[in-house]
């Protein structure tokens, strides 16, 4: 449940976009990218959000059935024109974002009294964000969406936190908090964790997550790998994959696709936690983000040691 959008990603590399001569259009958008990454394995997913009336959120529709999405819970908002988002590519830690979600993404408005409370309730997990906290009414709908939840289902909250969608950080740190205690995983970067609760420290990030009442917490911690700690005392950490970084973003979804088929599957932590990081690794590889959302093979080709 949350962002989508079209993702125009430069065709050159290492030139900002006052000199970039051509764009690739791909499928993009944080939830949306996790929701294809889910179905890369056989997940039935859906993805709740909203898009534009106009050609590109056509697009949208039309790709994310093409991956294997159900389209069912994505709406149009008239009025209003679906994100493109840019980027610049500065291999291989640089990767500058520029979203164009004015004069307000049609994500945002999604409303509580339209989401499929049973749909939602009996899925076998939700996906959300607290970038979809950022604003009304796509709050108040995150958060009943959130308590649709059966009390110890698998409830994911992406830290995901985007500066420039909110007026500060002590706001998405009060609305992260009011979420969090509906979520039994919690998943953040070291940034996202110190907005979210006050620590940059990764143990520390990870005790202060459990703290708040989730089952499961997993920390990126860039390239010094993963980390990841559950509240029955299991700890596992998986080291940086190394592959020939094309463009980092999308990186994180394609870990959340995989943690939630890890979940799902009933692996454990261990297994989980690596498979998704080297999912993160092959799409790091890539120049897109949906698009290059790995199949099962490719992720276990990678932890057998074949490039990615």
């Amino acid at each position: 449940m949350g962002r989508v959008g079209v993702d125009l990603y430069p065709l050159q590399s290492g030139v900002g976009l006052d000199e970039v001569e051509s764009f690739g259009r791909f499928l993009g958008g944080s939830a949306t990218n996790v929701a294809v990454a889910a179905a890369r394995y056989g997940r039935r997913a859906a993805v709740i959000t909203r898009t534009g009336a106009d050609p590109f959120g056509r697009f949208v529709r039309r790709a994310l059935a093409g991956y294997g999405v159900d389209v069912r819970f994505v709406a149009d908002v008239p009025g209003l024109p679906t994100p493109v988002t840019f980027c610049e590519l500065f291999p291989p830690d640089d990767f500058p974002l520029y979203f164009y979600r004015f004069p307000k993404a049609p994500d945002l408005e999604i409303r509580a009294d339209e989401l499929d409370l049973a749909a939602i309730g009996t899925a076998g997990v939700l996906w959300a964000t607290v970038t979809g906290l950022c604003a009304e009414p796509s709050r108040t709908a995150t958060l009943a969406a959130l308590g649709a939840r059966p009390r110890g289902a698998l409830t994911v909250l992406d830290l995901d936190y985007r500066p420039m969608f909110w007026e500060s950080a002590a706001e998405a740190s009060r609305w992260a908090g009011e979420a969090l205690e509906h979520a039994t995983v919690a998943v953040g970067n070291l940034a996202e964790c110190e907005v979210a609760v006050g620590e940059s420290d990764p143990m520390r990030a990870a005790r202060a997550l459990l703290d708040r009442g989730v089952r499961l917490a997993v920390v990126k911690r860039g390239p010094d790998g993963v980390l990841a700690v559950g509240a029955d005392g299991a700890v596992a950490e998986a080291p940086p994959v190394p592959v020939e970084v094309v463009n980092g973003l999308g990186a994180g979804d394609a870990f959340g696709g995989a943690l939630c088929h890890g979940l799902l599957s009933g692996w454990d932590l261990a297994r989980t936690v690596a498979f998704a990081n080297a999912a993160g690794a092959v799409v790091a590889s890539r120049l897109a983000c949906a698009a290059a959302m790995p199949e099962y093979g490719e992720v276990a080709a990678l932890l057998d040691g074949v490039p990615a």
